[in-house]
């Protein structure tokens, strides 16, 4: 299954960092970074902050090494990683498939 991995990140430096690992790697075939705002629930006080949203194009058989990766590498203690199946162009996910595995 294909599908979206979403990661957000305190800067661009970590977020490019994650990036370049995870195609590097082979465990993405694409990441598309970019800013947005976020306000969330931290330790019983509400955040506000800029962050780096990555959108992480692969394969779900690499989510387990791209979560490990993600983790080994981010700043937080506690890194949002979500997985969200997707369907599309069908020579487009194909590039996906054989660029993430």
């Amino acid at each position: 299954m294909l599908g979206i991995v979403y990661i957000t990140t305190g800067d661009t430096k970590n977020a490019s960092e994650i990036a370049r690992e995870l195609v590097s790697r082979k465990l993405a075939a694409c990441v598309n970074s970019f800013p947005i705002s976020s306000i969330f629930r931290w330790n019983d006080h509400i955040e506000e902050q800029k962050e780096i949203a990555l959108l992480v194009k692969t394969d779900s058989s690499r989510l387990d090494e791209i979560i490990k990766v993600v983790k080994s590498l981010h700043t937080y203690d506690l890194p949002a990683i979500e997985f969200w199946k997707i369907e599309g162009e069908p020579e487009y996910l194909h590039w996906v498939h054989v660029n993430s595995s």
